[in-house]
């Protein structure tokens, strides 16, 4: 078998995970299907299977793409000069806007996603998800210095799980808002960034 050119795996991946989340963007998870990404891509339809088994592992895998990019984003806020606690909440709050594919598969679809998936590649998301956290826990060590190692843990612990359920309420279907209106509720519109930096400024405190 000949040699494969430096990168050329994570190329045809990439040219996957592309298509799968351009498809994404326009229809429902259950709407992208292989046959729709091999319609997108140069790749058959069993061809994809040299590199993903199931549709699950391809949005996971599209899933571990965000989470690093979002650990990149974080990292550069390492590098800045942040006076207060507001600042620094809307400088992470800031780095959201971007995630929204990152915020819709967590708020739509993970638990199968990740039912669906080998271990090893399982394994592979979990560990861009913990680099995430580790990047978060240096952040908050920085410009949070007189904060202790417990009230660190409670705020990770609460904006992880706070993730989950952001983009829904950020970004209603046309559907959804008109059915809060007409039971009544109370729907205060807000972008993923203010959501996010108000969340945050109350976890941090004075």
């Amino acid at each position: 078998m000949p040699k494969m050119p430096e990168g050329y795996l994570e190329k045809r991946k990439d040219e996957i995970l592309n298509a799968c989340n351009e498809l994404y963007e326009h229809s429902s998870f259950h709407d992208v299907t292989l046959k729709k990404i091999s319609d997108y891509t140069s790749f058959s339809r069993p061809s994809i299977y040299n590199y993903y088994e199931t549709i699950e592992e391809i949005f996971l895998a599209l899933l571990k793409r965000e989470y690093d990019l979002w650990s990149a984003d974080l990292e550069k806020i390492l590098d800045q000069p942040i006076e207060n606690r507001k600042d620094f909440a809307q400088a992470i709050a800031k780095t959201l806007e971007s995630r929204k594919t990152m915020l819709r598969i967590l708020a739509m679809n993970l638990y199968e996603i990740e039912e669906n998936t080998r271990l090893e590649s399982l394994t592979d998301f979990k560990c861009s998800f913990g680099n995430s956290m580790n990047v978060f826990k240096q952040l908050l060590e920085k410009y949070c210095p007189e904060m202790n190692e417990e009230k660190r843990k409670k705020i990770l612990y609460s904006f992880y799980p706070f993730l989950n359920g952001l983009y829904p309420y950020a970004t209603p279907t046309k559907k959804q808002a008109q059915a809060m209106e007409a039971a009544g509720l109370d729907y205060m519109k807000c972008t993923i960034e203010e959501l996010a930096s108000d969340f945050l400024v109350e976890l941090l405190g004075e």
